[in-house]
């Protein structure tokens, strides 16, 4: 199966150069051989050093000819590099698609207690307090994650969900756990049409000073009665990473070399690339 989720991911890299505008000069090495080495390299979770080196290929992929170690780095952080990776993920993940519902959570991505890494930060974690990133996906029930974000462990999850609320995939129904129960996000998704279903912190909803979020006290009453039940499908998305984790190539913890935002994000984002190809490979087979 490995063989034919590479194949996925070139085709749809090649298509993806295709679709992204192009400006000034052709390059020596195009775009889409910069993506696909990339993502080569993160599906080895190896560093970016160790692209440049032809012995590292096969037949499945092996390049007629190579860029630098630098040339490479320096074209990675390219405006249309990005936009092509971009395109490839919006493809795989089919990011238009409609679905039943969207689940919502965060994944602690921890560095060590030594790293330098200034981006990193400290919070709480099982067993205590660490430092990292947290990634924050919003899946659907399918098993993608149209849209996600990675941030450093201390912003709080209910804060970055508020952004990506607008960028939503159209759903009736988001559920999140406590974590996610906030006036102002129930608002923000019901202006959108979308109702959100989190365990309540407070036993007594609107019995506060501050005026009650309408959406969150319909979602109260709601739990009082069916609610629950539907709620149990937001194991879905804990499942979706734990299948991340033991797949080869998958998400697993973030390599030594993996530091400083930017470089954390591209790296999560090669891995959901690689993640959605393998989704749809594995349903074409079924």
């Amino acid at each position: 199966m490995d063989s034919q989720v590479w194949r996925t991911v070139y085709r749809t890299i090649v298509a993806a150069n295709r679709r992204v505008p192009r400006s000034g000069r052709t390059p020596r090495y195009s775009d889409s051989l910069i993506v696909a080495m990339y993502l080569w390299t993160v599906w080895h979770d190896r560093p970016l050093c160790w692209a440049s080196d032809r012995l590292h290929y096969n037949t499945l992929f092996r390049p007629r000819a190579l860029p630098s170690n630098s040339q490479f780095c320096k074209r990675l952080k390219t405006v249309r590099v990005q936009q092509v990776l971009q395109e490839v993920h919006n493809r795989l993940a089919n990011t238009s698609a409609a679905a039943e519902f969207t689940m919502v959570d965060g994944r602690i991505l921890r560095v060590g207690s030594y790293s330098k890494d200034p981006d990193a930060r400290r919070s709480h974690v099982p067993g205590g307090f660490g430092r990292g990133y947290r990634l924050h996906a919003w899946g659907t029930q399918d098993q993608r994650i149209p849209l996600w974000s990675v941030m450093p462990l201390n912003v709080d999850e209910r804060a970055v969900a508020m952004v990506l609320a607008d960028q939503v995939p159209p759903a009736p129904l988001a559920l999140a756990d406590a974590n996610y129960d906030s006036g102002p996000l129930y608002d923000r998704l019901a202006e959108r049409g979308i109702s959100l279903l989190t365990p309540m912190r407070r036993a007594n909803p609107g019995g506060g000073h501050r005026r009650p979020s309408p959406a969150r006290l319909a979602a109260a009453h709601e739990w009082k009665g069916m609610a629950g039940y539907v709620y149990r499908e937001r194991g879905e998305i804990e499942r979706q990473f734990g299948h991340q984790v033991w797949t080869a190539g998958g998400l697993g913890p973030l390599p030594g070399w993996v530091r400083r935002l930017p470089r954390v994000r591209m790296w999560i984002g090669a891995k959901l690339i690689i993640h959605h190809a393998r989704l749809r490979v594995r349903r074409s087979v079924g």
